[in-house]
């Protein structure tokens, strides 16, 4: 089964998916215009049952990241693919960033989304 996760709404909804399609590199899975107001896009996340959903309003919808700690980590075993990604961001105009906590400084890159969400690309496979 296939779980949804709301990642947030958004007044840049063009650049969000610019953002998580072409420099992510994530697979839309759905999207859909005008349904009572909302436009919206899905992501699918790799290999997990897990999609990112992002809507946005035609009467607007700010949501700004709440902390700069507010993260999406993506472990990558590939070293190479974070270096992929990383820079098929910046060449979009997402330069990586400085994270808040020091925990992922060495060992990941961190880069903010349009709407200032922060995305961790961590080297190494989850383990809990």
């Amino acid at each position: 089964m296939r779980k949804h996760v709301g990642w947030g709404p958004t007044d840049k909804l063009a650049d969000v998916i610019e953002f998580y399609e072409n420099g992510l590199g994530l697979k839309k899975l759905y999207s859909f215009t005008e349904h009572d107001g909302y436009d919206g896009v899905m992501f699918g996340l790799p290999e997990a049952q897990y999609h990112l959903e992002f809507t946005t309003h035609q009467s607007g919808s700010p949501c700004l990241a709440p902390t700069k700690d507010n993260l999406l980590v993506l472990y990558i075993p590939e070293k190479e693919k974070i270096t992929q990604i990383k820079n098929r961001l910046a060449d979009l105009g997402y330069p990586e960033v400085e994270p808040e906590n020091p925990y992922w400084k060495g060992k990941s890159v961190t880069i903010e989304d349009p709407d200032g969400w922060r995305i961790v690309l961590f080297h190494g496979k989850f383990e809990s």
